[in-house]
């Protein structure tokens, strides 16, 4: 945010508020329109970042603020158009995983297959959200052997995989498409394409407000104005969401409609 308030010449202010002004847009365009969506294939996983310092130095923090700590992203994406259908942000626990998957359960009209990780929290989560025989749902479970490498290393190393185990849940999910490899790339665009996320900097979120209108003007970048270069169109397009590939004068523009609705209130 610095180096863009350097580079346009303008005050880290003026680039904090647009931030939240096209955070707050962007949030209620998907929250309003991505729905009714007719996914066969759905993905979904958690990542990890922290926001003003990490968990375990948040008590002897002098003014931590309210959300400060580890900071978990649902993600929930579609296997075939790669859109994001939901987000959630949170901690890792039973109520952020219940929020998120209804969230999802009331944007998906069809019937459809979810997988997951092996966090037993999904369980009691799609459970609730989609009732008795509602979704195809499996677990993809991953065998982790030790970390390798030597020494020093070793802590920037993740652990090995050595293995998977597909694991039927719910319904009669299709053993042949029980994956996380989308969403899981998914994880990767996040890191490369939003600093806060990058590990070892100082690029990290200060305040979680701020984390989320990152978050939410990302995934609308990501739903509606990047082609996906295996699709040739954006997600949302190949969803059925818009029909035009959407540019950031659009997301403006976003912005410049709700500000004159609320002159027009005012008035």
């Amino acid at each position: 945010m610095r180096s863009i308030s350097r580079v346009a010449d303008v005050s880290i202010n003026t680039v904090s508020k647009l931030l939240v002004d096209a955070g707050e847009v962007c949030s209620a365009y998907h929250d309003q329109y991505v729905r009714g969506l007719t996914c066969k294939r759905v993905q979904c996983d958690e990542i990890w970042s922290f926001c003003y310092s990490k968990e375990r130095n948040v008590k002897g923090a002098k003014a931590a603020p309210e959300g400060a700590g580890n900071v978990w992203t649902w993600t929930a994406l579609d296997a075939d158009t790669k859109l994001i259908c939901t987000w959630a942000v949170g901690g890792r626990d039973a109520d952020t995983a219940q929020l998120f998957m209804e969230d999802l359960q009331a944007r998906v009209k069809t019937r459809t297959q979810i997988t997951t990780d092996g966090l037993r929290l999904y369980l009691d989560a799609v459970q609730e959200a989609f009732g008795n025989d509602g979704v195809d749902y499996a677990m993809l479970i991953k065998i982790y052997g030790n970390t390798p490498g030597k020494g020093d290393e070793r802590r920037y190393s993740p652990a090995q995989c050595i293995g998977a185990k597909k694991v039927k849940v719910d319904g009669d999910p299709d053993i042949k498409h029980v994956s996380t490899s989308y969403v899981e790339r998914q994880n990767l665009n996040m890191r490369m394409g939003m600093r806060r996320f990058t590990r070892l900097t100082n690029a990290f979120s200060k305040k979680i407000d701020n984390h989320c209108h990152a978050l939410a003007l990302y995934f609308m970048f990501y739903n509606f104005c990047r082609i996906h270069k295996t699709l040739k169109v954006a997600p949302a397009m190949a969803a059925g969401v818009t029909e035009k590939l959407w540019n950031m004068e659009d997301i403006v523009a976003l912005i410049d409609a709700r500000d004159e609705r609320a002159r027009n209130k005012n008035s």
